[in-house]
């Protein structure tokens, strides 16, 4: 079984190392106790999106990117463990590429998730 906190945790663990810190440095930083610092960097806790956040705060990195660090290892990880590649279905809608363009070009229909507030 992958168990998502252990890839978070040890993408968290690189991150930290990569700079040359110490867990330490960077519990004192993301103002979290240095031993539960440590269970998340092993995965032994779950980190909360507050907790995750204070963390990527005190390296100074991106949620984003730890995140997309976290999916691409993950998706390694699935390929590993011989998990099944299940296909995205998207449904088409037509829509007009451009002023007065009668031939309407097939885009993904959006959803509410892809919608971002402006």
């Amino acid at each position: 079984m992958i168990l998502l906190r252990r890839l978070l945790g040890d993408v968290l663990r690189r991150q930290r190392q990569r700079q040359g810190r110490t867990l330490r440095e960077v519990s004192a930083a993301a103002r979290v106790s240095l031993g539960y610092l440590s269970e998340v960097e092993r995965g032994q806790k779950e980190a909360s999106s507050e907790l995750l956040s204070a963390i990527c705060d005190a390296l100074d990195v991106r949620m984003s990117e730890v995140m997309r660090e976290v999916s691409d290892e993950l998706s390694l990880a699935e390929l590993a463990a011989g998990e099944p590649v299940r296909p995205i279905l998207v449904e088409p809608v037509a829509v007009p590429s451009g002023p007065g363009d009668r031939m309407p070009s097939l885009l993904p229909k959006a959803s509410a998730m892809d919608v971002v507030a402006a």
